[in-house]
């Protein structure tokens, strides 16, 4: 098993889950997070840290295309282990439907 990152973080990038991984397996991208899932540990302790429900576990339904997606983008994207500021309308896009068709950007964040 494996945490992927899925739809809801994009736009919004709340950075809370970073600092408490204990392998630094998130990657930053311009307006959104991935997990590595190979170097998840599968330890569970980003999840409840994730104010937009963003983190799920990959044994849940329809995550292989989650898994995917966090591995193209964690091989692409620096690091991130420091918290940010989320993005100024994290708390507007928070739970809105196609966020992916309307807002998903493959350029890398600044990681750190």
């Amino acid at each position: 098993m494996t945490y992927v990152v899925t739809e809801n973080c994009i736009a919004c990038k709340y950075t809370d889950c970073v600092e408490v991984c204990p392998v630094d397996c998130f990657y930053e991208g311009e307006n959104t997070l991935v997990i590595h899932p190979d170097e998840c540990i599968d330890c569970g302790v980003c999840e409840p840290e994730c104010p937009a429900d963003a983190i799920r576990p990959d044994t849940e339904p329809g995550m292989d295309q989650w898994v995917e997606f966090n591995r193209k983008y964690s091989e692409m994207w620096p690091v991130i282990v420091t918290k940010k500021d989320p993005l100024p309308d994290a708390e507007e896009r928070d739970g809105e439907e196609g966020k992916m068709e309307k807002y998903f950007s493959e350029a890398p964040g600044e990681g750190g």
